[in-house]
């Protein structure tokens, strides 16, 4: 007999910011239980499919998703009760169907996201197979390269840094283990350095660091600083930026408030790339705001054979939009975060558009996080390569990391780490 979804629940829960968001619960004809919790970010594409939230000002600073919930439970529910939770496209279809619209703004992309990513836990567990194993099949086998945001700015932070993440990236490690050994090396030297600067280690919402510094060259030269220190050189250890370009923004210029800098489209690129010269910078995200298009394809052109340039706010996992930047020339590769789209189908289409084009994928979290790990095993079952999950502290980080370690312990000798496959 076949075993089918026989009911689903969903509730309120508490993110790593203390704002509320949705987990759905499905359970299977044959008693089986399967979890999915949604993240939400603090720095938002305006194309990302829509977070339904209550807009109660009285309740929870108008942040509660009680409209979501009862989403999940009195719409998508009915519908999906009866079928396989191993038709992942059949449910992910039903959900967008019931929503009508191409942005989840009915039935909010954190009610649709929350039973998708609970359909596919469910199907792994139906399998008694490990979640990375049902998404990827065999040849699920590569461990990604982390961008480890171990100084945080921007949005992220209380300081007066314009950019929103300075990270490391363990490109020469032989392994997941040792990219984390090496990373936590240069993690407790930066925090040394700090402290001897007389400068906070308090940390920002994904973990990293939030000193008060008074540019992003300082930034990078204490990292430099700190990877030297470990004992490490910059062709094992680069840097990577999240810009977060399109929150300075305005009027057509940049405005480098931390910086006390107001620059040009042209400007920018150029202060980009002079910090590309400078330091040993693999990948600048969202380097300019999704608004100014078409310097995009001049700031690709100049820079785009010597970094990664990732499109965030510009593609948003959005198939339509990456397939227009293709054509377009513009990035070379993708953030890839779920519930900007809505739907594990749509996430998985996304990334099979990005790496027919050759484009780079790095499955990504967001600010407010929950203790899933599902991105982890998301990352391997994909082989992507690369994944951006925080820093090193804050358990909601490091749960990614630690799922990442066991999974290359289950895969033993047949474990590749991304690094050697960039």
């Amino acid at each position: 007999m076949a075993i089918l979804i026989e009911n689903i629940k969903a509730r309120q829960i508490i993110d790593s910011r203390a704002i509320p968001t949705v987990e759905a619960e499905i359970i299977l004809s044959n008693g089986i239980k399967a979890f999915a919790s949604v993240p939400s970010g603090a720095s938002v594409g305006t194309t990302e499919a829509v977070e339904l939230r209550d807009n109660n000002p009285d309740y929870l600073f108008s942040k509660s998703v009680l409209k979501a919930v009862k989403n999940v439970e009195n719409i998508i529910a009915p519908e999906l009760i009866g079928i396989s939770p191993l038709n992942q496209d059949l449910v992910d279809e039903k959900i967008e169907k019931l929503d009508k619209t191409e942005n989840f703004s009915n039935l909010g992309a954190n009610a649709a996201l929350a039973v998708s990513m609970a359909a596919c836990c469910s199907a792994c567990k139906l399998l008694c197979i490990e979640l990375y194993q049902y998404i990827g099949g065999i040849n699920a086998n590569i461990l990604p390269v982390p961008f480890i945001n171990v100084i945080n700015g921007g949005v992220h932070s209380d300081n007066l840094l314009d950019f929103q993440e300075f990270m490391i990236v363990p490109i020469g490690a032989k392994s997941f283990s040792e990219a984390m050994k090496m990373s936590l090396e240069v993690f407790y030297h930066l925090k040394n350095i700090l402290k001897k600067k007389n400068l906070s280690t308090n940390v920002g919402d994904e973990g990293g660091f939030a000193p008060q510094l008074n540019n992003a060259k300082e930034a990078l030269e204490i990292l430099c600083e700190a990877i030297n220190k470990a004992g490490y050189s910059s062709d094992e250890i680069k840097l990577a930026l999240d810009v977060a370009a399109g929150e300075l923004y305005e009027n057509g210029k940049y405005n480098l408030k931390g910086e006390n800098k107001i620059l040009s489209s042209c400007e920018m690129i150029e202060y980009l790339s002079s910090l590309l010269r400078e330091f040993p910078i693999i990948s600048i995200e969202d380097g300019l705001s999704a608004d100014d298009f078409e310097y995009w394809k001049s700031f690709t052109s100049d820079l785009g054979k010597k970094s990664l340039l990732v499109g965030d706010d510009l593609f948003t996992t959005n198939p339509k939009l990456l397939t227009h930047g293709i054509k377009s020339k513009v990035a070379n590769s993708i953030l890839i975060k779920p519930n900007q789209i809505g739907t594990i189908s749509k996430t998985i289409e996304t990334i099979q558009i990005a790496k027919r084009a050759c484009y780079k994928t790095i499955i990504s979290h967001r600010s407010g996080e929950t203790e899933s790990t599902f991105i982890a095993d998301f990352a391997v079952g994909m082989n992507a390569g690369f994944i951006k999950t925080g820093s090193l502290s804050r358990a909601e980080r490091t749960a990614k990391y630690n799922r990442l370690l066991y999974i290359e312990e289950l895969l033993g000798k047949n474990a590749k780490y991304g690094g050697n496959y960039i």
